[in-house]
């Protein structure tokens, strides 16, 4: 309890640390999800091997990862890019089948009704498919965003500086109260963070339940019936 009292301090640098290399992850590879999903979801042909060929990059072993990046994007071993850079790959890989799930799950009625009463390509997009594939993209979400927040300890291993540096610290002085606080810590924000995208769901699209991922038919009747009126 002594070193948790002393090392106030260093615990709040290694939150501030943490996120500031987890957050930037889950923004990127939901950025960048969306328009890789809407390609596997419109054109069938490139669907299967899109998500191969990204579900392949969760596959690959964090560390030797580490160590490749910087020789592909030029930095250092110990530059947090590098960490950014992976973990957002492995957020894409999460992300973008969910994305082409989501935005397949929308009824195919609701889009010919959109169509039907005069919406473009682009229009349909973002104010029919995209809110109603709203709650399975947020369920996605919360997925990377807690394994992102989990992962981003891997990175204490080659040295960059985050919640992992309690772990590998204290296993090397052998301080047990060290260890827990790193686990109870990237828990904590895990959840914090976690709830912060339900409630933002909850703002963005009140008209779902947002925590059970999926569209209740009652909604759907009425989404469509929105579009067509």
């Amino acid at each position: 309890m002594n070193w948790l009292l002393n090392n106030g301090e260093l615990i709040g640098q290694l939150v501030v640390a943490h996120l500031l290399i987890a957050i930037p992850p889950i923004i990127l590879s939901f950025v960048i999800s969306v328009p890789i999903g809407w390609v596997a979801n419109r054109y069938r042909w490139s669907r299967g091997t899109l998500l191969t060929v990204l579900g392949l990059l969760y596959a690959i072993p964090s560390l030797p990862l580490f160590i490749i990046l910087p020789l592909i994007i030029g930095t250092g071993l110990r530059d947090p890019v590098n960490l950014v850079v992976a973990l957002t790959l492995y957020g894409i890989a999460l992300m973008v089948r969910t994305t082409a799930d989501g935005l397949g799950s929308v009824d195919p009625d609701i889009r010919q009704s959109a169509t039907a009463v005069g919406f473009s390509a682009r229009s349909q997009f973002f104010r029919v498919e995209l809110p109603l594939a709203g709650p399975v993209l947020l369920a996605g979400i919360r997925v990377v965003a807690v394994s992102t927040i989990s992962l981003t300890t891997v990175g204490a291993v080659i040295g960059i500086s985050s919640l992992g540096a309690l772990f590998t610290d204290g296993i090397q002085r052998g301080i047990a109260v060290e260890i827990l606080t790193g686990i109870v810590l990237t828990i904590v924000i895990a959840l914090g963070v976690d709830g912060l995208l339900v409630l933002l769901g909850r703002v963005l699209m009140p008209w779902v339940a947002v925590t059970s991922g999926r569209v209740p038919r009652r909604d759907r009747r009425r989404s469509r019936e929105a579009v067509t009126a």
